[in-house]
């Protein structure tokens, strides 16, 4: 009795490595996507978040540093002249 059921246990064993090896995929997925998302949202929250003059042209630069009166009208006019 005890070696005709030698086939039948080694089938459940490899059934059993099968959902083994599944739960390992199923780990690594989770664990990916949650790490995925970590990354995503904070990438999303810092995203509004730049220095300042950060995508601007210098004319840009000098058109809000006149407006703030940082500087004269004759040094807005040529850095203006300058940069054009």
């Amino acid at each position: 009795m005890m070696w005709g059921n030698m086939g039948n246990m080694w089938n459940v064993g490899t059934v059993g490595w099968g959902w083994m090896l599944m739960g390992w995929v199923w780990m690594v997925l989770f664990w990916g996507a949650i790490i995925w998302l970590v990354v995503w949202a904070i990438g999303r929250l810092t995203q509004g978040q730049r220095p300042p003059g950060a995508g601007q042209t210098p004319l840009d630069i000098a058109k809000a540093r006149y407006a703030r009166g940082e500087i004269t009208r004759e040094q807005y006019e040529q850095l203006r002249n300058d940069l054009v």
